[in-house]
């Protein structure tokens, strides 16, 4: 196969389960997975998947697991669990083969139960499959019920298991290639899937791109991932994104990769939210280097709403880039437009250091220790905050819970005034494509005007960036991003929800497919 040619293209899920709140759950909204696949020349796959899903352990903490094959079998290990306690010596020592899967996993469909954990595994007549997802499919159940009067039995309530068998079916009758796209006409929502069909790796992405997915070079293989930081971790170079409806296939020898163009859209729905939160500040991701556009977003917020302060403090970690932008136009420009003059400069300073030990095993039944838990992890610096006006610099308010804590904390370390700058708009609707961003009646912003927030958090002021400055810093019209968290309009056909654009999902019937023999 040649280095990447073009080839010629063939003629609401389940609600997640819901488990205690923990210190990370108060901070923001929580991404769902992670994906990884490679094709190498002549040495396994395992500790090179293994490396890169330690890269992704940000995109999903409940579990991990790791597909391989050897060209005769499939191996597979999958946990729940963190990265390092899922796998062992033995564990990567019993991968064997050149090519393989991984997946990093925070509960989307089918709750957190170990079933759920993926890559998904399955074999067939026509050979072992195996799938590893990110995002979240709006018509899962009407495919599920087909093919279970079908005759399919599924073992798990993961939209995961969905996309597997319709695929596995698929390939009975078709080639690889009119398989894929025959699955990808019938699942609806969001997704970025790396495939393992026998040896063969493959990378698909949903025909709107709303989850990312790239494709890396190493000296001796291939690697699709969902964030360029895994190809680094690997010393790869980033060869480009997987285009919105494309098909990647890695030659199973890691000489190169076959793309096929199977979906065409006129507009993407590029997820706005992982440049502002989810992704790693160190991955580019749809051709724009994250923490340069969270820097970008920080002086557009300076912009839009900057108020005059003694120090500028990011949230950590989430708000720091945000705060490097918003500080450097700030020192360039007062508030009201007006060149800064250099004796009159505005401090950047951590005010707030981070207890890195509080994680996801410190669980708080009650109330009033979800609201004290912020002080278990941040600690104000008291000489950087004390008598002085104190600008906080954050990514997001979901619950606002944080928020509330976090100015308190200041106003208590001697803050005269605390205002809070936020680098996104207000969220006012839940995500249906693969985030835990929370329900209506838990979203702060979903009833209140942002001067209410501001009195619920005490804050002497708050402001939010605009929906058109998150476009003008990404370089994307709006009509190519997914907003539907802070417009309340989608752009799937989501049950009971309203579109940002004309779209339908695919109808599903007992007819689509022959019954099993």
């Amino acid at each position: 196969m040649s280095d990447g040619r073009d080839a010629q293209t063939p003629t609401p899920g389940r609600d997640a389960g819901r488990q205690q709140p923990t210190a990370d759950d108060l901070s923001g909204p929580t991404e769902k997975c992670g994906v990884v696949g490679v094709a190498l020349a002549d040495r396994a796959a395992a500790r090179p998947l293994y490396y890169s899903l330690y890269a992704l352990q940000h995109r999903g903490q409940e579990s991990a697991g790791i597909v391989t094959h050897d060209g005769f079998q499939q191996h597979s290990h999958v946990e729940t669990g963190l990265v390092g306690d899922v796998f062992g010596e033995s564990d990567l020592d019993s991968l064997t083969g050149t090519t393989g899967i991984g997946h990093v996993r925070y509960p989307t469909s089918g709750g957190l139960d170990s079933c759920c954990a993926q890559p998904f595994s399955v074999s067939f007549k026509s050979g072992s499959l195996g799938l590893a997802h990110n995002g979240n499919l709006v018509n899962a159940d009407e495919i599920r019920d087909e093919l279970e009067d079908l005759g399919h039995a599924f073992t798990s309530d993961g939209d995961t298991e969905v996309i597997a068998h319709d695929l596995a079916r698929n390939l009975l009758e078709e080639d690889l290639v009119r398989a894929v796209k025959h699955t990808m006409g019938r699942i609806h929502g969001s997704y970025s899937l790396t495939i393992m069909h026998d040896e063969t790796v493959l990378a698909v992405r949903d025909p709107q791109g709303n989850r990312p997915l790239c494709i890396g070079k190493l000296d001796d293989g291939y690697v699709v991932a969902s964030e360029s930081a895994a190809i680094d971790t690997l010393d790869g170079d980033l060869v480009r994104d997987v285009r919105p409806g494309e098909l990647v296939v890695l030659e199973s020898d890691g000489s190169g990769f076959d793309s096929y163009q199977l979906v065409e859209q006129e507009h993407t729905a590029h997820c706005f939210f992982e440049h502002v939160y989810f992704a790693r500040p160190d991955s580019v991701i749809d051709d724009t280097l994250v923490y340069e556009a969270r820097r970008d977003l920080g002086r557009k917020l300076w912009e839009e709403s900057g108020v005059e302060s003694d120090v500028v403090m990011p949230v950590p970690d989430s708000g720091r880039a945000f705060a490097t932008g918003y500080a450097e136009a700030a020192n360039e420009t007062t508030a009201d437009g007006d060149p800064r003059e250099s004796d009159d400069s505005v401090e950047f300073a951590e005010g707030l250091m981070k207890n890195r030990y509080v994680g996801r095993t410190f669980i708080m039944p009650t109330q009033d220790e979800r609201e004290r838990a912020v002080r278990l992890k941040l600690n104000p610096i008291k000489s950087t905050i004390e008598g002085r006006s104190v600008t906080i610099i954050d990514d997001s308010i979901v619950r606002g819970t944080t928020s509330r804590q976090l100015v308190q904390l200041v106003r208590d370390a001697g803050a005269e005034e605390v205002h809070v700058r936020i680098g996104a708009p207000p969220i006012i609707a839940p995500c249906y494509m693969g985030i835990d961003m929370a329900t209506r009646e838990e979203l702060i912003a979903s009833d209140k005007t942002t001067e209410e927030i501001r009195d619920d958090i005490g804050a002497d002021s708050l402001s939010y960036l605009s929906i058109d400055a998150i476009a003008a810093a990404l370089g994307e019209s709006r009509a190519d991003l997914c907003l539907g968290c802070v417009t309340s309009e989608y752009p799937y056909d989501i049950d009971g929800e309203p579109t940002d654009r004309s779209v339908e999902r695919p109808s599903i019937s007992d007819e689509t497919l022959p019954a099993d023999d």
